[in-house]
């Protein structure tokens, strides 16, 4: 059985929180690994709100500095501290934020009870930051009014499993299993061969989650990225304002949806939204033109990134 693999959406909106939606924050889970991406104003209180369970993060990627991607930093970090959190945390972000950070806890005369490490990124190419067993997760560059970093979450291969009936008819030494378990072919001290072919069934595609925070069209995307499963790009305008997208380094929903089709994605998520909008079925129909299967996300809902 697969792990589990899937973004639930804290925060679809841009600048200002109206018509009901909040700053940009989404949780990613692959397996039993909690993963925060953006962190904007009211983070803590929409995790409660949907049943996320904080406690289980244990890292967290910031995009850039704009506010409505990490002021809601310090409340979560707070509130861990105040619930005597022990568990390391580590926060991988743009230059300036340790500043912000360690400044805000200096002037608070707050000790904290865990661990926390920063991370530097870097907005100068493909770069790992997050090298787990099961997955990984890089940072690329986006173009924004100031350094702006996407992340990449890509899932590795596990280990493989056998043919039953295989099992049944022969009987397989334990060093056979565990070598053909991991991807290698066995021959053992008889000279009789075990072929990962023969003895394992196909494994799945490998899936992946990009994830474009703030960023305007930008088609050297596709040095980074190519066919991910599930692509989040921002779509803070229609098409009809596509000046205001040029002027504030910003995509249109359309332009989404061509990113989409350039980076071979399975799946297209919309998010980000101008608060200019207030019904975005249009917005989702524009980015449709272009690229089927897109959805707009919704903040609460879950979406499972399948093979």
């Amino acid at each position: 059985m697969i792990p589990d693999f899937e973004v639930t959406v804290l925060g679809n909106t841009s600048s200002i929180p109206v018509h009901g939606r909040n700053h940009t924050a989404q949780v990613v889970r692959f397996g039993q690994e909690c993963l925060l991406l953006d962190c904007g104003e009211g983070t803590q209180i929409q995790m409660r709100k949907f049943r996320v369970k904080s406690s289980r993060i244990a890292h967290i990627f910031i995009s850039h500095l704009h506010g409505d991607h990490y002021l809601g930093l310090m409340g979560v970090l707070s509130s861990y501290n105040l619930s005597k959190r022990t568990k390391p945390l580590t926060i991988f972000g743009p230059k300036g934020l340790d500043e912000i950070i360690t400044t805000q806890f200096r002037w608070s005369n707050t000790k904290l009870t865990f661990p926390l490490t920063f991370v530097e990124t870097k907005p100068d190419g493909l770069n790992l930051l997050l090298d787990h067993p099961r997955f990984s997760v890089h940072s690329f560059p986006l173009t924004h009014r100031l350094p702006t970093t996407g992340f990449l979450i890509s899932e590795k291969e596990g280990p493989r499993n056998l043919r039953k009936e295989k099992l049944q008819e022969k009987r397989i030494p334990l060093a056979a299993i565990q070598s053909l378990r991991n991807g290698h072919d066995f021959v053992d001290e008889n000279g009789d061969r075990y072929l990962v072919e023969e003895y394992t069934l196909p494994l799945l595609p490998m899936r992946s989650y990009a994830f474009c925070s703030d960023t305007c069209y930008e088609p050297k995307l596709a040095r980074y990225i190519q066919k991910p499963t599930l692509l989040y790009h921002e779509s803070t305008f229609m098409e009809l304002d596509a000046a205001r997208a040029v002027v504030t380094f910003h995509s249109t929903a359309k332009q989404a949806g061509e990113m989409a089709n350039l980076l071979k994605a399975k799946s297209l998520l919309l998010g980000h939204f101008s608060s200019r909008y207030v019904d975005l079925r249009e917005m989702l129909e524009e980015a449709k033109t272009v690229f089927a299967e897109t959805e707009l996300s919704e903040e609460g809902k879950t979406y499972a990134i399948l093979p």
